[in-house]
């Protein structure tokens, strides 16, 4: 990716623009913690930041890596440039009934991008005159969201009364779903894990594993760690494997509880195809337990992925949402959808 030089005149207008984006990539200060505070109008200083910091549980997981900061931002702008020009194809469609429309997000492009270019599909669809009295009746809402890099399955309802009753299946992990990641690490010895933890923001504002014994502690922010499950099974390491069909989760599977450290990550020699069964539906559960394991998924700086790897510089992380089961918010039937696998996974299946 060619990078932006920071003169540029587009570079500079966004961060006019996003000033609490800009805030997120400056460096933390710890000027805060060195001033006395005080409250209103009492000359008491409040208790410092630093006491505070030490009655917080720790993270578990690896920081933010300091390269990834760049790369980030310059993929936001990526992102933001392509929203102009995006629009979905009739290929892009998985289903489609008088209630929602499922459809295979492309990879580096924002959930808000792929809604507001679903009138237009749907109007180039059927006739023009007929399609535009129709599309302007629909109330459009985004019942799942996907990372930007995140390719695969999203659910768009076009009413209130279906989006209400979809997102409630979402949060209530009503809805299973599975993911596709290509990792790269050194090859587990496991063939199939499940892990619980603790998930929440550290004081810089990132995204943390935390100790499953951690949940339901309060955090910086006033946020507190919240509990996150995933299985995984590797379906190939090398080229080595065979697709197989995702199975059902037993209650009766082994499952490691989370309390110490994460795999500090080695040599990274292997490619690992992954299928991911995550149980909660939290911030980046995937990409977060995937580095606690040591094998962060390819392209994904932000969790220690390599950007480049056997010459090649990738653009964004390789993650894909597989498939969706849920049980139909109009009809009461049980319905599974499943995306194309991108090319990445099905090279690695040989």
């Amino acid at each position: 990716m060619t990078k932006m030089p920071f003169s540029s005149p587009f570079r500079s207008h966004i961060f006019r623009s996003f000033p609490a984006v800009l805030s997120f990539f400056l460096p933390y200060s710890n000027t805060f913690n060195k001033i006395p505070h005080f409250h209103g109008k009492s000359s008491r200083p409040i208790m410092s930041v630093e006491t505070h910091l030490s009655d917080y549980p720790k993270p578990l997981s690896q920081p933010l890596p300091a390269i990834s900061k760049e790369i980030e931002l310059n993929r936001a702008l990526s992102a933001t440039s392509k929203s102009t020009s995006f629009s979905l194809t009739p290929k892009d469609v998985i289903f489609e009934d008088e209630w929602m429309v499922i459809v295979n997000k492309p990879q580096g492009i924002y959930c808000e991008t792929v809604l507001s270019s679903v009138p237009q599909l749907l109007n180039n669809k059927t006739d023009l005159t007929d399609s535009k009295t129709e599309t302007n009746s629909l109330e459009l809402h985004l019942a799942n969201r996907l990372d930007r890099d995140t390719s695969g399955l999203m659910v768009i309802t076009k009413s209130h009364k279906v989006a209400g009753k979809l997102v409630k299946a979402f949060t209530d992990h009503k809805v299973k779903k599975t993911y596709i990641s290509m990792c790269i690490g050194v090859a587990p010895k496991w063939d199939r894990i499940s892990l619980k933890s603790g998930h929440g923001r550290s004081r810089f504002g990132v995204w943390r594993v935390y100790a499953a014994s951690d949940v339901g502690r309060a955090l910086p922010g006033g946020s507190s760690v919240r509990d996150m499950a995933t299985t995984f099974e590797v379906l190939s390491v090398n080229g080595q494997g065979k697709f197989k069909e995702p199975t059902k989760l037993s209650i009766n599977e082994d499952v490691l509880i989370v309390e110490e450290p994460g795999i500090v990550a080695g040599e990274k020699n292997d490619e690992i195809l992954v299928r991911a069964y995550p149980q909660s539906g939290r911030t980046h559960q995937i990409r977060l337990h995937s580095q606690y394991l040591g094998i962060s998924i390819r392209g994904d700086v932000k969790y220690e992925g390599v950007c480049e790897w056997k010459g090649k510089v990738y653009s964004g992380h390789e993650l894909h949402a597989e498939t969706l089961t849920f049980d139909h918010p109009i009809t009461g039937l049980t319905v599974e959808f499943r995306a194309p696998l991108p090319s990445w996974a099905t090279q690695a299946l040989g």
